[in-house]
């Protein structure tokens, strides 16, 4: 195929100071260009052109890595399916209730339960759906109070105040930490162990001192989590199964 004819490539740019070169990284859904601080917009767009037919293979090799994983979440969401929620498989209990909207609660001991109480004149072909988007409010929900709590514990420590929290549906990162000291985090972190919520916290808070990767960073990121390594190690091998959601 002429490569004229296909859709222009969009990527994100991110100058960096300790960038040598200039290079590309593709994640699910995203296409990022890292270049020097000095380099010239015109030598970019030359490179990322020369680099066309790579970019598309690793757009399809991500693509087709994130459709091989095992997905977490349950073909239809009825009585007995089981929902991921904090590393592990929870059943649904649907309750009938005279409410117009669909109410999730949980019920958390040795043998957890997701109570769902859907309204009773809820249409049967479209319940499943109502669930499922049900829990993806009350997990919102769920990450925001989560995280909240967890910036309290880590903040004080090295003085490391965001400005502001959001979480949000991201197809290829756990969290960000903007210029002004905005955290974002994905919802999706949820379905994955306590631990792994806080590192992500603990690594977005680290960067509000290190706007970087740097040795200095990683040691931080240490000085609150000795063992992050176990919980960055566990994202890279179970993230593509969480990033198909629910």
């Amino acid at each position: 195929m002429n490569p004229n004819t296909e859709t222009p490539l969009l990527y994100t740019l991110r100058r960096s100071e300790r960038a040598k070169n200039t290079r590309i990284v593709v994640k699910p859904g995203k296409i990022e260009v890292v270049a020097p601080l000095k380099i010239s917009e015109r030598h970019i767009k030359a490179f990322v052109e020369a680099q066309q037919d790579w970019i598309r293979a690793a757009i399809k090799r991500v693509a087709d890595k994130v459709q091989a994983a095992p997905s977490l979440a349950p073909a239809h969401y009825g009585d007995g399916a089981t929902v991921p929620f904090q590393g592990r498989q929870i059943p649904l209990q649907i309750k009938p209730t005279t409410a117009k909207t669909v109410r999730i609660q949980i019920q958390l001991h040795t043998d957890a339960t997701f109570l769902v109480y859907l309204p009773t004149n809820a249409d049967q072909h479209q319940s499943s759906e109502l669930i499922r988007l049900s829990l993806i409010r009350w997990m919102k929900q769920q990450a925001r109070l989560h995280a909240s709590t967890l910036i309290e514990k880590h903040a004080q420590q090295f003085g490391l105040f965001p400005r502001s929290l959001r979480i949000k549906t991201q197809k290829s990162r756990w969290g960000s930490c903007g210029p002004k000291n905005d955290i974002n985090l994905n919802w999706l972190l949820m379905l994955a162990p306590p631990l792994a919520l806080e590192y992500v916290v603990v690594h977005e808070l680290c960067h509000i001192k290190h706007k970087n990767h740097s040795k200095d960073f990683w040691q931080l990121v240490g000085e609150h989590l000795p063992d992050y390594q176990q919980q960055r190690r566990w994202l890279k091998q179970h993230g593509a199964g969480l990033m198909r959601g629910l």
